[in-house]
């Protein structure tokens, strides 16, 4: 088993940055691509930004990018998401995932087999 556990969330004025963490434990060495997703309320889960399991090859959702980067640091086991020029519209619990399955990291939620317990991220107008 993999445990993620997300930290970097909270209140942020609009036109602000904030960095989330994720830190991966357990089985480490059996995940692959990782990845962020957020869910607003009443909308459903969309992604936000995966990377591979070398850092080499991120992938953001179209609207994000240029706004948001993810980065991985393989020897610490930990990704990390940098948010800036934030939006209201950003507003969110965000969470952290890891698949099991080597390969590119995708923007399907299926494909990741392990979630953080989520965190808030509040864009003030």
């Amino acid at each position: 088993q993999v445990q993620l556990v997300e930290s970097g969330g909270g209140l942020v004025q609009a036109g602000g940055s904030l960095r989330l963490s994720c830190a991966a434990s357990g089985r480490t060495f059996s995940t692959a691509a990782m990845g962020w997703f957020r869910q607003a309320p009443g909308k459903e889960r969309e992604f936000v930004a995966g990377i591979s399991r070398s850092g080499s090859f991120p992938l953001y959702a179209g609207s994000l990018k240029g706004r948001f980067t993810i980065s991985r640091d393989a020897a610490k086991d930990t990704v990390y998401l940098q948010m800036n020029s934030l939006k209201p519209e950003d507003t969110a619990v965000y969470y952290c995932a890891a698949a099991s399955t080597r390969g590119l990291p995708t923007n399907s939620a299926s494909w990741y087999d392990y979630w953080g317990q989520g965190n808030q991220v509040t864009v003030s107008s």
